[in-house]
């Protein structure tokens, strides 16, 4: 073979090789989001592409990794489940302020424990989600059956929006990743 011939084959093979270790990298990445963010990603792909998703939740995992998230001490913990309580006791007599309480009181524990707070509901959402990606979608869920409220909201939907933030709350209170 001629040396131009040498230098093709070589061209080829290097480039081979780059598109290879490109494709694993991609891989890796993407199979890194799926466990990172479980459910979340799904979700996020569904709605915005893959590519779009991966960008987005990339994102947010490099924001969560910078983040100073802390377990709640003990004491934290009994006096947010006391005020839980409380809060489900008053559903019966006042079933909007209850809820409104109930997402008042996660949005506290997640403070407590370091998230920020947003104004953007669906980023809090997403840095939650990377250490609790089984329950975002319940929090999602009662944000948007709070924000759906006008004079008709049935005590129903107001329920549903008490348990949703029940299993949030009870998932960050203990400040274990649950498994996706």
């Amino acid at each position: 073979m001629d040396t131009w011939e040498w230098i093709v084959v070589a061209v080829a093979i290097i480039a081979a090789l780059l598109l290879t270790l490109a494709l694993i990298r991609i891989r890796r990445r993407r199979t890194h989001l799926k466990e990172r963010f479980g459910p979340e990603y799904e979700r996020a792909v569904t709605d915005t592409g893959t590519q779009g998703a991966e960008r987005r939740l990339g994102e947010i995992d490099r924001e969560r990794t910078a983040l100073d998230i802390r377990t709640l001490p003990p004491a934290s913990r009994d006096r947010y489940l006391d005020e839980w309580r409380l809060v489900e006791s008053r559903f019966v007599s006042d079933p909007r302020d209850s809820a409104r309480a109930a997402e008042r009181l996660v949005v506290r524990v997640l403070e407590e424990r370091g998230y920020p707070l947003e104004d953007d509901s669906e980023r809090l959402i997403a840095l939650v989600a990377v250490d609790h990606p089984d329950v975002a979608d319940r929090y999602r869920h009662g944000h948007a059956l709070l924000d759906n409220v006008d004079g008709e909201q049935s005590t129903e939907s107001l329920r549903k929006a008490v348990i949703d933030f029940r299993s949030v709350l009870e998932d960050v209170v203990q400040g274990s990743r649950t498994a996706a």
